[in-house]
């Protein structure tokens, strides 16, 4: 079959003459086929192509940080195992972007006032005390600064504020980062190279968790408010046949038993879209929930790359438009 993406086609030809392709990120890889992140169907799909290309990458897009960069290489031809890295499904904290972004650090012999404006002016809560990007000496923050003060200890240098350094490895598991950070706000991420490749804080995984959180409590209410909008209006039976047949044999004993895609079914009728009662148009609505099923699918898999902008904001204005439904008494 032949290819059909321009860069795999140019990548394929400089193969066949011994010329290895320049490598690109993940990031840069992505757009050829038309994509901005990496949820399961994009994900097929490039797997697809790239096989009738007889291409692989290494390391593999999938399952390496977004900005780090990949090579196209003759399908077979890597050491790494695809199989391997599906069939573990660990989420690392290597696909945090704040585990790839080399923290600013401080020596054991700077003056302490030098840090402590550093840390003010870049609102910095600690910094790493290293003497490289390999030799960690230990951490400041403003917990060790101001018990050093209290008790009356020197503190004219940053060594004499230090404490012991909070380090996980890049292909450590993203939770079992999280007791750690929990308890000292921050750990120092290893990589594979034994360089500090970056620092991981109270502050990233919070943020990292909202962007997860807000599709999920997005959906959650779509969902609601459909379920409300057709409670009471079909009968058990109707419901029943708006599920997938994979779901067949589980009972539905009301609206709150299907699934959205049994939601678009449903309602994708046109009799029993009239007995919503909703004056708007049915085509417009059951495409728009029917993007949401799609996305929702996406958030079901854990993905700290998150939502891209545009499937974050149909989420957000499809639920918009069902809160003015309900306002105006519409469902």
């Amino acid at each position: 079959m032949p290819l059909v993406i321009k860069e795999l086609e140019t990548a394929a030809e400089r193969i066949k003459n011994g010329v290895m392709p320049d490598p690109v990120t993940v990031r840069e890889f992505l757009p050829w086929f038309r994509a901005e992140r990496r949820g399961p169907v994009i994900v097929r799909n490039i797997r697809r192509t790239m096989d009738q290309a007889e291409l692989t990458t290494d390391p593999d897009f999938e399952f390496t940080y977004i900005d780090n960069k990949v090579s196209l290489v003759p399908a077979g031809s890597t050491s790494s195992s695809v199989e391997s890295q599906i069939d573990d499904p660990t989420h690392r904290i290597d696909l945090l972007e704040s585990a790839h972004r080399k923290p600013i650090f401080v020596a054991p012999d700077s003056a302490l006032s030098a840090a402590t404006t550093l840390m003010l002016t870049r609102d910095y809560s600690q910094l790493p005390v290293m003497t490289g990007p390999r030799d960690v000496k230990g951490i400041i923050n403003w917990k060790t600064i101001s018990s050093r003060l209290s008790l009356g200890m020197p503190s004219d240098e940053v060594r004499n504020c230090m404490d012991t350094a909070q380090l996980i490895d890049i292909d450590a598991s993203l939770f079992s980062a999280i007791d750690i950070i929990a308890e000292h706000s921050y750990v120092l991420v290893v990589a594979g190279d034994k360089s500090i490749s970056g620092i991981v804080t109270a502050s990233d995984l919070s943020q990292q968790f909202r962007q997860l959180a807000e599709p999920f409590m997005l959906t959650g209410e779509i969902e609601n408010h459909v379920r409300i909008m057709i409670h009471g209006k079909f009968t058990s039976q109707e419901l029943e046949e708006a599920q997938h047949p994979n779901d067949a044999d589980q009972s539905v004993e009301g609206s709150s038993d299907l699934t959205l895609g049994a939601y678009v079914q449903l309602l994708s009728n046109p009799e029993r879209w009239e007995k919503v009662g909703l004056a708007i148009d049915r085509r417009q609505f059951i495409e728009e929930l029917d993007q949401v099923r799609e996305i929702r699918n996406t958030v079901m898999h854990f993905d700290p790359e998150g939502l891209s902008a545009s499937e974050l904001a149909t989420l957000q204005s499809f639920a918009g438009f069902l809160r003015n439904l309900r306002k105006m008494g519409a469902v």
